[in-house]
């Protein structure tokens, strides 16, 4: 062999799966990550909707509804 393996580069056959293992970590989490923004994103739409059904039939003030649109938009 001319040494050209993963054992070779990476310092050994252990090494190279930790390695690998964590580049494969990185890409799930930066796709988990993506999928957790658009919950959040989600979850404050309706959390939106809610407050303006709740603003319709006037359970709320004017004020509380200012105030907690506001609280939810800057969330």
């Amino acid at each position: 062999m001319m040494g050209f393996g993963l054992g070779h580069m990476f310092g050994g056959g252990l090494l190279g799966i930790i390695f690998f293992g964590l580049i494969i970590y990185a890409i799930f989490t930066l796709i988990n990550g993506t999928r957790f923004n658009e919950d959040q994103y989600n979850r404050r739409n309706d959390a939106l909707e809610i407050l303006n059904e709740k603003y319709a039939r006037g359970e709320i003030s004017d004020e509380e509804y200012v105030r907690k649109k506001a609280m939810l938009l800057n969330a």
